[in-house]
């Protein structure tokens, strides 16, 4: 599965700083289509607005998200973008369910905020569900090529 482009939620990205998130906890959050993104000034700003419609702990899916690992902010011309491996999820003992949304989240208190929220974006450009991962299966949310965002 590869990721689409990255919305960042505009009540945070004033916050984003190249080493708060280098340094930090960044997670992805596997997020159902009962969800209503709302990346304005007033919405979405911290994990607890999204929480009640991520995948439960089960099945090779972990509640709270997944660290991504090699995180590094790059220079491009004026700003800089952050990359880091691949999120990779495998299925054990059942399916991993459908899911529509991959949230970007900061681990712990930063910004003065519980967990904020950095962006998200469509596992797929229909916009449809991402069907179920069957055992034995990875599912793989793809870094872009050009990272997962960038800040100019």
């Amino acid at each position: 599965m590869a990721s689409g482009n990255v919305i960042l939620f505009s009540k945070n990205k004033a916050d984003l700083r190249e080493n708060d998130i280098v340094a930090g906890t960044l997670k992805l959050v596997l997020v159902t289509s009962a969800w209503t993104p709302d990346s304005t000034v007033t919405g979405n700003s911290v994990y607890a607005d999204i929480s009640a419609n991520e995948l439960a702990t089960a099945n090779g899916y972990t509640a709270g998200g997944l660290t991504l690992s090699s995180v590094v902010a790059t220079a491009i011309t004026n700003g800089y973008k952050i990359s880091s491996a691949s999120g990779v999820w495998t299925a054990s003992g059942g399916s991993i369910p459908a899911w529509r949304y991959c949230v970007l989240m900061m681990s712990g208190t930063l910004w003065g905020k519980t967990s904020p929220l950095v962006g998200y974006f469509l596992g797929d450009s229909t916009p449809a569900d991402i069907p179920a991962t069957t055992t034995g299966n990875t599912l793989t949310a793809a870094t872009p090529a050009n990272g997962w965002f960038d800040l100019v």
